[in-house]
């Protein structure tokens, strides 16, 4: 919930921890390969040596986690701006669309966790469930960015580019 006073627009370190939190999570679809045949050779009973890409993901999603708590704390101290919103619709899928990924940030660096470091099937099986919802929910919020860009053209997408400290 945004603060009594809420600000007009986000800090530099609430847009740098925005674009970091997208940068870490397109690098974690890109590199997964590694981290499944790793996977795959656990669940096989393989020895599975090290490999830098499974080191990146595990501190990928790692930093994905950190940085999503950093990102609550700040909203929750300093605020945010209000929503631009076109329509109450809009506004709705918009807040559910960003509790989603907020709750996916968190979800599945816990899912990998335990998989990866407890061994458990039923956490990894989680894990690539929530990752098809969490690129749905990316996929849904940069349209929404576009959308509010080229079509509204109402200034939502300049909010995450320029910041008001």
């Amino acid at each position: 919930m945004p603060a009594t006073n809420a600000p007009t627009g986000y800090s530099r370190l609430q847009i740098a921890l925005h674009w970091l939190v997208f940068a870490l999570i397109a690098q974690q679809y890109l590199f997964k390969d590694a981290m499944s045949a790793a996977w795959d050779r656990i669940t096989d009973g393989l020895e599975t040596g090290f490999d830098p890409l499974v080191l990146a993901h595990v501190a990928g999603g790692a930093l994905v986690l950190i940085f999503a708590l950093w990102r609550l704390t700040l909203r929750a101290r300093r605020g945010v701006p209000p929503a631009i919103e076109a329509s109450k619709v809009q506004g709705i899928l918009a807040k559910l669309t960003h509790v989603g990924l907020y709750a996916l940030m968190i979800l599945m660096p816990l899912s990998g966790s335990v998989a990866w470091f407890g061994g458990v099937e039923a956490a990894a099986q989680g894990h690539n469930v929530l990752k098809i919802v969490l690129l749905a929910l990316v996929a849904l919020h940069v349209v929404g960015a576009l959308y509010h860009q080229f079509v509204l053209r109402d200034g939502t997408l300049a909010r995450m580019r320029r910041a008001q400290d």
